[in-house]
């Protein structure tokens, strides 16, 4: 039991903010702890191992289209864009077609640097999400779906037979 949880009592209703709240903060906690590894490990903060992780995926990319995959601001990405060119992990350079499109590409000390890297979730989590049934982990992506869109204000349209 969670030594900062109060303690259930029988009978009593649970409000679901509270425990909302509660497991929110334990997940903010694990992805502190994994951020600190991961720096610990390989001198990168999580924003720069997911904005290579970006590039990587995307190919020769845009700071626009590196923020939608990321999901991070258009400024957030180009200062880590900013930080990770100078450490030789990305290069940029402006398009031939259109001067005022600058693409970035990643470099092979970026992607030696992803190569080495451990995964963001850790294997514990890995192994234990894929322990669960198929139905289970597609409920658990869709109520995170959910709840990352309510956090960051998006309008989410009533599905069929709720209440909204």
């Amino acid at each position: 039991m969670d030594a900062a949880a109060p303690p259930e009592r029988p009978g009593r209703l649970i409000d679901p903010t509270a425990s909302l709240v509660r497991s929110m903060r334990k997940i903010a906690q694990a992805i502190d702890v994994r951020s600190r590894e991961i720096a610990r490990l390989t001198g990168l903060t999580l924003p720069q191992l997911i904005v290579l992780q970006s590039v990587r995926a995307l190919g020769e990319v845009t700071t626009q289209a590196i923020s939608r995959d990321a999901s991070m601001s258009p400024p957030t990405v180009a200062a880590v864009l900013d930080k990770l060119e100078a450490r030789g992990m990305v290069e940029r350079y402006r398009s031939t077609l259109d001067r005022r499109v600058v693409h970035t590409r990643l470099t092979e000390a970026g992607g030696a640097a992803l190569e080495t890297s451990p995964g963001l979730l850790g294997a514990g989590f890995i192994a234990a999400f894929a322990a669960l049934p198929l139905q289970t982990r597609a409920e658990v992506a869709g109520s995170l779906d959910v709840l990352a869109a309510l956090m960051v204000g998006e309008a989410l349209s009533p599905t069929p037979g709720s209440d909204g």
